[in-house]
């Protein structure tokens, strides 16, 4: 599997299922991104068990991730019918009961396939940081019973929006927003070590 991270993500065009539940028939990621972060994740099936989980998790923080100039784009192997009908079902009847996420259809699993997470016939829970130039930043990819963090989604993005604006500087294990950074030179790293690392 070719490794994506500090490369082009790989574009694409496909029919989403959009906030308002209209059907965009030529969904492009880099027009949708454009001079924008997005996080891309893909999850293996709708109407499904732990995937409803994720998006409606990933919904509820949407504004969040909007506020910090980030699009968050939900694909899945499933037709834009499928989506539309997921979305319209009620959440008491495993439904998503209305999200404001696009969900593309990718039925002909190219667009999985060029991300790496294509396992058989459907996809692995595969979630991808994209910065505004178009580089992934992260890549991160679970198998199939475990769900992802919004919490974990957020700090990374905050950590690659931080070193972008702050050149020279870097985030250490578990940085979270306002804690200290360091240079990224030998002793930068050392004085960190000796300072702040029980």
């Amino acid at each position: 599997m070719a490794v994506l991270v500090g490369k082009q993500a790989p574009d694409f065009t496909a029919v989403a299922v959009m906030g308002d539940n209209s059907f965009n028939e030529s969904f492009t990621l880099s027009a949708q991104i454009k001079d924008k972060y997005a996080v891309v994740f893909f999850y293996p099936l709708d109407f499904t068990f732990v995937c409803p989980s994720e998006l409606i998790a990933f919904d509820h923080r949407l504004n969040e991730f909007k506020s910090r100039n980030v699009e968050v784009i939900g694909v899945s192997i499933d037709s834009h019918f499928v989506h539309k009908a997921w979305v319209e079902t009620p959440r008491d009847k495993g439904g998503l009961g209305g999200i404001d996420i696009p969900l593309v259809a990718d039925m002909d699993k190219q667009i999985a396939a060029s991300y790496g997470v294509l396992a058989g016939a459907i996809a692995l829970r595969g979630l991808f940081l994209i910065d505004p130039e178009g580089v992934v930043q992260q890549a991160a990819i679970h198998n199939l019973p475990v769900g992802r963090s919004t919490n974990e989604a957020k700090r990374v993005l905050t950590a690659f929006q931080f070193v972008k604006n702050n050149d020279g500087l870097v985030c250490p294990a578990d940085w979270e927003a306002g804690q200290d950074t360091m240079k990224a030179d030998s002793d930068s790293m050392a004085k960190f070590l000796s300072e702040k690392i029980d």
